[in-house]
């Protein structure tokens, strides 16, 4: 059952059980109240016979019990028996006096003597109110002592009319009921249908993004909950595109680097093989052998190089690293007396300043770090005299910067966020020319991410690159700042 039907339903049960319950309420509070005036009227009514009785009958007495009696009843039966209301009178032993007549003939004989046989003296005086032959009718007696015996001076009042007009309201409010439930139900019909279509539209917007369109979102922009599950799921399919693009990403990386690999295992392989093929089966001049030798060894050297920076990729996350505070000094120190030669051998301008502060990390990791990124730069210089790299740390509010420009070919944009995949390489021909094999980035990604760095590549073709790496640093710890003083 689909979720406007289970609502149109629910509220139709809801809506027959409010108006059913307030309608027998109400109904039965006025029949009520109406009844309750008709008992009212008729205990009045008794009274008065009981009043007009005790006044004739004191006014004949003396002439008889039976005299006094029969004239008394004769006398105020016109006052009494008024409004549908009809009087009797029995005495104790089962003599009538008066009714006997009406009451049999209405069949009231058997009502009316349990009514007077539940009376005494303690309570002298009841009332009852029955169904007979489809009417209603009140009956009240009160027992009455005169002379030597005791007699039961009795009213019947009917009641059918009110009954009857309960009935009616009853059979109109069911009728009113049955309309309104009907008007009600077709209200809440198109009701439940508008309030459920944001969620069929989101259903059928569902099976769409399964089915394949992951670029449909929905646009349901109200401020209810409804709206606020259209944006949840929005935020959910952008999530799984993500993820799923990601995967796609890692499964085409891990496949370009497989492809890489073989091909950049392929090439010495290639040369070493086809070198001490010649060494094997030619007769080659010492100059040839030299050459040869030559190859096999440098092309050897190049397979050595490429394993250990694969097993230093694959091992760095599964070795435990013990962290320590690092001068910035220290490394400016070792990065200076490093390469200023290789530097100056090839005409580059560098510059390294690095601001005083302390970095927490792993001494070794850093340098390795810096090293890659300054090698890059050099490889990427092709000015002549006017080529130079800088490398400048700063503070930054609970950061330390490090930034390396260099004024080299630069990167073309659309591959600046592939620099850091395994094997990936801007200028292939040239970078093995340089003896790079494209691992020397994904180095640095992994040292970065390593010490909760960050990296931002800024580049541009033909004017050079800017490479920048956040470090998280603590602040405001005096144990700190006095470190670093003495650092």
């Amino acid at each position: 059952m689909r979720f406007a039907h289970k609502l149109f339903l629910s509220m139709t049960i809801l809506l027959t059980l409010m108006f059913a319950t307030f309608g027998i309420w109400m109904l039965s509070s006025d029949f009520s109240s109406l009844l309750n005036k008709e008992i009212e009227q008729g205990n009045k009514d008794s009274q008065m016979f009981q009043f007009l009785f005790e006044m004739g009958y004191q006014s004949t007495e003396e002439y008889g019990e039976d005299y006094a009696v029969s004239k008394t009843l004769n006398s105020i039966a016109r006052n009494v028996e008024r409004d549908a209301s009809h009087m009797f009178v029995v005495k104790s032993d089962g003599i009538w006096l008066y009714g006997q007549e009406y009451l049999e003939n209405m069949g009231f004989s058997d009502e009316v003597a349990k009514l007077t046989d539940s009376l005494s003296s303690a309570n002298n005086y009841g009332y009852c109110i029955r169904k007979i032959n489809g009417g209603y009718y009140m009956f009240t007696v009160a027992v009455k002592d005169v002379s030597t015996s005791r007699i039961y001076l009795g009213m019947c009042r009917e009641l059918t009319a009110i009954y009857g007009d309960r009935e009616e309201l009853l059979s109109r409010y069911r009728i009113a009921l049955i309309c309104l439930l009907a008007a009600g139900g077709i209200c809440i019909f198109v009701l439940a249908h508008y309030i459920t279509k944001p969620i069929r539209s989101l259903d059928k917007l569902a099976g769409k993004i399964a089915d394949g369109a992951y670029e449909l979102r929905s646009r349901n922009a109200s401020q209810d909950e409804i709206g606020q599950l259209a944006r949840n799921f929005n935020r959910m399919a952008d999530r799984l595109v993500e993820q799923m693009q990601k995967k796609e990403l890692e499964a085409k990386q891990k496949e370009d680097f497989t492809a890489a690999f073989a091909h950049e295992l392929k090439t010495p392989l290639t040369s070493i093989i086809g070198y001490a093929d010649m060494l094997n089966s030619m007769k080659l001049t010492d100059e040839e052998c030299h050459e040869a030798y030559f190859y096999i060894f440098t092309q050897g050297k190049r397979l050595e190089s490429l394993s250990h920076k694969l097993l230093e990729l694959v091992s760095m996350d599964k070795s435990p690293l013990a962290f320590k505070m690092i001068s910035t000094k220290s490394l400016e120190h070792n990065i200076r007396t490093t390469l200023r030669p290789v530097w100056r051998q090839k005409g580059i301008k560098g510059k390294v300043e690095l601001e005083k502060a302390v970095i927490r990390g792993d001494d070794e990791l850093l340098l390795s770090l810096l090293y890659n990124l300054l090698d890059n730069a050099v490889k990427a210089l092709d000015k002549g005299e006017r080529s130079f790299i800088l490398m400048k740390g700063s503070c930054l509010k609970g950061h330390y910067e490090i930034k390396i420009v260099d004024n080299g070919r630069g990167i073309p944009a659309d591959e600046i966020s592939r620099i850091t995949e395994a094997f990936y390489m801007v200028d292939k021909s040239r970078s093995r020319k340089e003896g790079g094999a494209g691992i020397g980035m994904a180095l640095c990604q992994k040292i970065i991410q390593l010490h909760n760095g960050k990296l931002d590549i800024d580049s541009r073709l033909g004017e050079g690159t800017v490479i920048k790496v956040l470090f998280p640093r603590e602040t405001g710890d005096r144990k700190q700042r006095k470190m670093v003083a003495d650092l």
